[in-house]
């Protein structure tokens, strides 16, 4: 069974438009806050998020023009939002731009 850096290697791989990750991290946090607020029994709000999150998610996939991993297999469900908060950690501690850099190093 593959690990979780497997998984976060190929969700990464089918996520390359600027476009695509941004509604990605909204639509995610949109869909856990849907389903909390179903639990609270905010039915409409919950929906809602719900509803308007998967939009999100699926405009995103269109705009990068393929399906969404969780049609792999429904592991990337979970991987989803590992990955969403990841880029958010990278993006506001600066090491999205870090480890771009080591990348490009190890190439040239």
């Amino acid at each position: 069974m593959a690990g979780l850096e497997h998984y976060m290697a190929q969700y990464d791989h089918e996520h390359h438009s600027t476009w695509n990750k941004i509604l990605h991290g909204i639509g995610i946090p949109l869909i856990f806050a849907g389903l909390i607020l179903l639990v609270l029994l905010r039915w409409r709000w919950g929906v809602g998020c719900f509803v308007g999150g998967w939009v999100l998610l699926f405009l995103g996939h269109r705009i990068e023009g393929n399906k969404p991993a969780f049609f792999q297999g429904p592991v990337y469900l979970l991987v989803g939002p590992i990955w969403v908060a990841k880029e958010i950690w990278d993006t506001v501690t600066g090491s999205h731009s870090r480890q771009n850099g080591r990348a490009e190093e190890a190439i040239a």
